[in-house]
């Protein structure tokens, strides 16, 4: 019986890689440095803190994996839970939009658990460990994969969660960050494709709630666990996606086929999206980047407006328009209307505006129930053009009076690769603003020191730094 090909193409591709590009490696570097700035700003917020450390109560492991900004020693199941967790929390870190969209540096999680756990028992046995550079090219892969997955295959329009195709990626580098082979890494894989994924209720009203923030971390340690389960000698499967009846693309996909669109590169590292400016869902970002423009003209006007027209592509029409009650703020920070409402008023937008102290002010809502959102066919299509990608969103405010502000439309948002040259100083910005937000000013300047000189970094033992990182 032949294997599915696309699991033979992905097990090859994470056992012999191709050459990254030097922008690759250049990228993933400042998503590292991003995703785990994330993390700690997350640590801010008791809600997520109260899921970190061992599941059990007291069940360190005294020479496990270490947690950012945290004093645990974990397994590395428990601290891929945890770093996913922390980094996903605010909605913050990076994001790949294609017919399923996604937050690829949710693998770092996965990434930096099995590279820090290898890396120990290497120690042991007098080998090198593994450097940042190691998971930085681990980290590129786990892109790769998850995104050329998500760019012909939709699992939203199936009802599946995107938290799926980071498990499948996390899977593949954790296997082989571990130690196993191009034959392990399939196995394990086939194991990742049978446990299927999580549906999207959590995302959607009515049961929006907070395991959005955590689902990737679930994902992720799950892909460590089939790592080590595979590697303990469990068995695979050759055809988990194409068996008749029983297999992946018949159950979940109704007969279409699973599709790696493009050969395996550095393509999606290339193109990841990071959020620089504020916490919004992404499709979103362009909007609140108009409404912060349009804010200096509504803001002494707020009770004379008549109505606000957005208009924005299909899959934000589709998965970000919300009407009525928003009960939390894994609901809010999905609602284009929310995130604009409060840019409009404010100018800004934080991780604070979707607590509920600020989303009792009465004005969100008022706004809310004034605002049309309507796609814009136009949007849709570039949205996505394999050369362009963007994500417009416009905004226009109208008044009572019958005068209007001007259409503002932002095509591309500040963290898109077109943007990179305007984003790179703030992302720098946003990552020692997050370390500082956790870390005494003295622990803070040492680990800033140490990012700032890049190639040092690249060379570092990802214990060391992981140690560093735990602040204990």
């Amino acid at each position: 019986m032949a294997a599915d090909a696309v699991i033979e193409t992905i097990a090859a591709y994470v056992d012999h890689p191709p050459d990254f590009s030097p922008q690759a490696y250049e990228t993933a570097y400042l998503d590292l440095l991003d995703a785990v700035g994330c993390g700690l700003l997350a640590l801010q917020y008791p809600q997520c803190r109260r899921l970190l450390g061992p599941l059990v109560p007291g069940a360190t492991l005294p020479n496990g994996c270490h947690v950012p900004g945290l004093p645990f020693r974990l397994d590395p199941i428990q601290a891929a839970f945890n770093i996913g967790a922390m980094n996903r929390w605010l909605d913050y870190n990076d994001t790949f939009l294609a017919a399923e969209w996604g937050h690829p540096s949710d693998n770092f999680a996965a990434v930096l658990a099995a590279a820090e756990w290898s890396s120990l028992q290497r120690m042991q046995r007098g080998e090198p460990p593994w450097t940042i550079k190691d998971v930085l090219t681990a980290e590129i892969e786990a892109h790769e994969i998850q995104g050329v997955l998500s760019l012909n295959t939709s699992l939203n329009r199936v009802g599946l969660d995107h938290v799926l195709f980071v498990k499948i990626a996390s899977t593949a580098v954790a296997t082989h960050l571990l130690g196993g082979d191009e034959g392990a890494v399939r196995r394990a894989l086939s194991q990742a494709f049978i446990d299927n994924g999580s549906l999207r209720t959590y995302r959607h009203a009515p049961n929006t709630g907070s395991r959005k923030s955590w689902a990737a971390g679930d994902a992720a340690s799950r892909g460590v666990r089939l790592a080590l389960l595979t590697l303990s000698g469990e068995m695979g499967y050759e055809t988990p996606l194409t068996a008749s009846q029983w297999g992946f693309e018949d159950i979940v996909l109704h007969g279409a086929p699973l599709t790696l669109a493009q050969p395996l590169g550095n393509y999606v590292m290339e193109h990841v999206l990071f959020k620089i400016s504020f916490p919004a869902e992404f499709h979103g970002q362009t909007a609140v980047e108009a409404a912060i423009q349009l804010h200096p003209l509504v803001r002494d006007r707020i009770g004379e407006i008549a109505r606000i027209r957005i208009d924005t592509q299909e899959s934000a029409l589709r998965i970000i328009t919300k009407s009525g009650p928003l009960y939390n703020p894994a609901d809010r920070d999905h609602c284009i209307q929310y995130m604009t409402a409060v840019a409009l008023l404010d100018g800004k937008l934080t991780a604070e505006d979707y607590l509920d102290a600020r989303a009792a002010d009465p004005r969100i809502d008022a706004l809310r129930e004034k605002m049309e959102v309507v796609e814009d066919p136009q949007y849709s299509r570039d949205y996505l053009d394999p050369d362009k990608r963007s994500i417009s969103n416009a905004v226009q405010v109208f008044f009572k009076d019958g005068s209007s502000t001007p259409r503002v439309e932002v095509e591309y948002p500040i963290g898109h690769p077109r943007r990179r040259k305007e984003g790179m100083p703030l992302l720098w910005e946003k990552f020692e603003n997050n370390l500082r937000s956790w870390f005494a000013a003295e622990r803070a300047e040492m680990l800033l020191d140490q990012c700032r000189d890049r190639e040092r970094l690249l060379q570092s033992n990802v214990v060391t730094w992981m140690e560093q990182l735990s602040g204990f």
